[in-house]
Parts: structure tokens; sequence; C-alpha cells
């Protein structure tokens, strides 16, 4: 597979995880239940509303 196509696969599978995180987010924030996250080698529930993404 070259390069060109790769990088276009890329940017499309980025795009469609982005979009799948910002509707799990407001899923979660409509429903009131929190988001079960990784953070420093530990899994912790966090409420969907303090959740920012980078």
């Amino acid at each position: 597979m070259s390069v060109k196509r790769l990088s276009s696969m890329h940017k499309k599978i980025k795009k469609a995880m982005s979009e799948a995180v910002f509707i799990a987010v407001k899923e979660h924030e409509e429903l009131g239940v929190p988001l079960a996250i990784w953070k420093n080698g530990k899994v912790v529930k966090i409420s969907a509303k303090n959740f920012r993404l980078k």
C-alpha cells in the first residue's frame, strides 16, 4: 500500500474515531452516566460534563 493511501486511510480513521468519541460523550451527558476512562494506569469514572477533548 502506498504512503499516500495510508495517509488517506489514517485521516478517515482519525475522523471516524473523533466522531465516535463525540457521540459517546454526548450520550453519556444526556443520560447522566459517567464516562469510564484510563488515567495513570487505572480506570476512573468522570462526569461527561467535565470531560474535555484535547
